[in-house]
């Protein structure tokens, strides 16, 4: 059952609803899940109305980054095919952070946040974070095969985007929508994934087991406009200062040779 604090919100474009009132206690997990999103929201749309994104984080339960983890690269990974372009999509808690993590990779042209795991009908923020729609909050990663493989985003996604140890949550986040999820878009990445986790576990490099699911890919969707190059945009925002940004500089400091300072932006892509 989702808490009762402001996790991860979009930024309202209204001005209304200036102080959001307290949600009283729900009698279920959907109405749970339901009245976080909705003081999320409303929390969010203050803070835009009040012209600031700095609030007393003391007061809310944020909890702190996910501590990155270093590991080996997978033994397995794609045959080189000539191919220039390609698409990989991953679920690991909230996208702002997964999504700012890869838009920092070299070879990556592209992330977008988004939902994967549901039907486009039920693709949208509010009724995802219902947790009843089957979606993962997810990044759809397009990059160059011959700059970067899909076995070292495969690497970076488990050591520094997110713990994989965690069962349908994510540091402050919990619900199905936050679970921990890869996408193949070919029986290439499934068994390079599948490899890769029977690897993990046996190497012990993390003290619980892999809880990732190597899920049937059934289509992307992407998120409200609001959402994307979320973490480049506000890296003030409390929620993104806590838990984001401390990614960013472990793949910095991890992966080297993979990063690069200016992050591929969705915003910047699309209006090229």
């Amino acid at each position: 059952m989702n808490k009762h604090h402001p996790q991860h919100t979009a930024p309202a474009t209204s001005a209304t609803s200036a102080t959001p009132a307290k949600p009283a206690k729900p009698a279920t997990k959907r109405a749970a899940a339901l009245a976080s999103g909705l003081r999320r929201s409303l929390l969010a749309a203050a803070a835009v109305a009040a012209g600031v994104f700095t609030w007393q984080v003391g007061a809310y339960a944020f909890g702190g980054a996910e501590p990155a983890v270093s590991i080996a690269a997978p033994k397995l990974d794609e045959p080189a095919t000539g191919a220039r372009t390609e698409t990989a999509v991953f679920a690991g808690g909230c996208f702002w952070g997964v999504q700012g993590v890869f838009q920092h990779v070299q070879g990556v042209t592209k992330a977008v946040s988004g939902y994967a795991g549901g039907t486009a009908k039920t693709a949208d923020y509010e009724t995802v974070s219902s947790g009843s729609t089957g979606h993962a909050e997810s990044v759809e990663v397009t990059f160059d095969p011959q700059k970067v493989s899909y076995g070292k985003l495969l690497q970076i996604y488990f050591s520094v985007a997110h713990n994989p140890t965690e069962l349908n949550r994510q540091g402050p986040d919990s619900g199905t929508q936050y679970r921990s999820a890869v996408f193949p878009m070919n029986d290439a990445q499934r068994r390079v994934a599948e490899a890769y986790i029977v690897q993990l576990d046996a190497s012990h490099a993390f003290t619980k087991p892999i809880a990732t699911k190597v899920e049937k890919y059934t289509g992307f969707y992407a998120a409200e406009g609001y959402h994307q190059d979320f973490l480049t945009e506000h890296p003030t925002y409390p929620y993104i200062v806590i838990n984001d940004l401390p990614k960013v500089k472990d793949l910095k400091r991890m992966f080297p040779t993979q990063y690069r300072d200016t992050p591929v932006l969705v915003k910047t892509a699309s209006a090229s």
